[in-house]
This record gives C-alpha cells, sequence and structure tokens, in this order.
C-alpha cells in the first residue's frame, strides 16, 4: 500500500517572511511615490508660473532681465533693478552671516564655554529663526535703521572714494537690507554647522591633539575640513532664504526702482517689488512682468540649490 505525500504547511517563518517582504515592497513604493509627488508640485508650481508669465515673455523675451525700465503707465517692464538689488543684498547677507555662524558654530559644539552656556547661546540663536518677518522688519526700521545710520554716515566720509560708499545715506539702504537679512539667516548657517561639527567623531579631535596640535590648528585642519560639506549646504540654504526674503526687506531697502553702486542707497529687490506691486496688479501685462520676476527668482533658487548639491557631493566624495 502506497502512502500519500502529505501537502507541505507554510510555516510559521514562512509567513513571516512573506509578511515582511510585502511590507518592504509597499514601504519602498510609498517612499517613491512620495518622492515623485514632491517633483510633480514643483514642476506644477513652474508650470503655473510660467503659465502666468507668458504675456510678459512674449512681449520682452530674453531682453527683461538686462532691461531697467519699470514703467506701469506705459507698460515698460524690465527685471535688471530688482535682480541687482536681489544678488547685493543676498551677498551682503553672506558676508556678513557665514563667519559669524561658523563661529557661534565652532564656539557651541567645542568646548570653548561650560556646557550650559553653550545651549543657552544655541537656543537663543536659533530662537531668531522663529520670530516672523514682520516683526524682524519692525525692528529694522525703529532699531537698525538708527544704529546703522551713523555707521553709513561714517562709511560715506571715510571711504567716499570708493563707489560702495559714494552717496549720502538718509537711513533705509541696500546695506541695511543686507544687514537685516544677515540676521535673518544667521540661524541657519549656525545651527546645521554647529550639528555637523557635533556629527564629527571625537577620536579624530583628540588623535589630532595627541599629535601635538594646539586647539586652533586642530579646528583649522580637521574639524573645519571634515564639516566643510556641511557647512556649504548651510550657507546654500542661507541664500535660499535670503534670496526669497519678502518682508523685511520691503520695509527697510527703501523700494527705489534706480540702480546704484552705493551700498548707502535705497534699493529693490524682486521680492519687494512682488510684495508692493502685485495686490494692486490689474493689467494682463503688468501681472505678467510680475510673475516674469517671480519665474526669475524661481530659476535662480534651483539653480543655486543645484550647484550647491553638486559642490556639497564633490567635498563629500574629497572627504
Amino acid at each position: 500500500m502506497t502512502s500519500i505525500p502529505s501537502e507541505s504547511k507554510p510555516t510559521l517563518d514562512s509567513i513571516e517572511g512573506g509578511n515582511t517582504a510585502w511590507v518592504e515592497f509597499g514601504f519602498a513604493w510609498g517612499l517613491r511615490i512620495l518622492a515623485l509627488s514632491a517633483i510633480a508640485i514643483l514642476l506644477w508650481m513652474g508650470w503655473i508660473i510660467f503659465n502666468a508669465a507668458l504675456p510678459a515673455i512674449k512681449t520682452f523675451g530674453l531682453g527683461f532681465v538686462t532691461r531697467q525700465e519699470w514703467d506701469v503707465n506705459q507698460l515698460q517692464f524690465g527685471a535688471k533693478t530688482y535682480l541687482y538689488g536681489t544678488i547685493v543684498t543676498s551677498a551682503i547677507a553672506l558676508l556678513f552671516a557665514v563667519p559669524i555662524g561658523v563661529i557661534v558654530a565652532i564656539v557651541t559644539s567645542e568646548k570653548f564655554l561650560p556646557g550650559w552656556l553653550r545651549s543657552i547661546l544655541g537656543f537663543l540663536i536659533e530662537l531668531i529663526a522663529s520670530i516672523p518677518s514682520v516683526i524682524i522688519g519692525f525692528w529694522g526700521i525703529f532699531v537698525l535703521i538708527p544704529f546703522m545710520k551713523p555707521i553709513q554716515s561714517a562709511l560715506h566720509q571715510q571711504l567716499s572714494w570708493i563707489p560702495l560708499f559714494g552717496t549720502e545715506t538718509f537711513g533705509p539702504s541696500l546695506l541695511v537690507a543686507g544687514t537685516i537679512l544677515a540676521v535673518m539667516i544667521l540661524p541657519t548657517i549656525a545651527a546645521i554647522s554647529r550639528d555637523v561639527m557635533l556629527a564629527i567623531p571625537q577620536d579624530l579631535r583628540t588623535a589630532s591633539l595627541s599629535l601635538g596640535a594646539t586647539r586652533w590648528e586642530m579646528i583649522t585642519t580637521v574639524l573645519i575640513p571634515a564639516s566643510l560639506s556641511g557647512i556649504i549646504g548651510a550657507i546654500m540654504l542661507a541664500l535660499g532664504r535670503a534670496l526669497g526674503e519678502t518682508m523685511a526687506v520691503t520695509m527697510v531697502i527703501g523700494n527705489s526702482d534706480q540702480i546704484s553702486l552705493s551700498l548707502l542707497d535705497p534699493g529693490n529687490t524682486i521680492p519687494s517689488i512682488l510684495a508692493n506691486q502685485f495686490p494692486e496688479a490689474l493689467d494682463e501685462l503688468h501681472i505678467g512682468a510680475l510673475m516674469y520676476l517671480a519665474l526669475i527668482l524661481f530659476a535662480l533658487t534651483l539653480i543655486i540649490n543645484m550647484i550647491a548639491n553638486s559642490i556639497v557631493k564633490k567635498f563629500g566624495l574629497k572627504q
């Protein structure tokens, strides 16, 4: 009598293995869908802005970027003044915020101060990032402009032979706008740089010091090079915020449509002209010109982020 082979039953291990595989499969596809959704939203935003800017693109073409004229009554528009103001104020902000932010990161990540004091200092710096920009704008009007007015006057009196300080100031200026932007992006640079420095293994610091390096040499030859990719990433993120900051800059820059080499003169930026004129824009070409400015700012931000990503990868590979 031949025996009938019994049907093999799934074991507990195989069931758990199958369930885990399905969970892994679903998790991976969920992440892919979310990532593609983010890209789709980005492209959708670009398409909406492009369509709104189309009347100005058809009328002025690429020459819009180099045109300085901005006359709402004559419907003549150009981006040169606002592009110049945006780049200059962002450059001033980086000039002030990068060294201060990196120094703050070093002080709060290394043992220069007691632990409780480093925690308080780091918390206060990060607290600036949570202040609404309109509040910082009021601070700029009532505190920063009166504080900087004698400084700007002294710069003009002592360095008027340099075109950057060649005019007298009445208060609001490109320099004030760049300074307030520096205050606003400082927490981003300091906080991210500090976290990157804290992630550097303590063994690297100890090895450098045990080889006879001073603390200053350890910071300049080990700590900063090892965290350079993270610092550059922090700077690029901060630059993105500086390029797009609106209310605080609008309140202190003076809103002039003239290009001046002097940093002590008022100016204008792309976000500030959008904030000032978009609510009152009625003509299709005027709205299109404003959206064309927004499209330029959108493209500029994307280009900077791509450059930052490539720089971070380059330095990351070297490490």
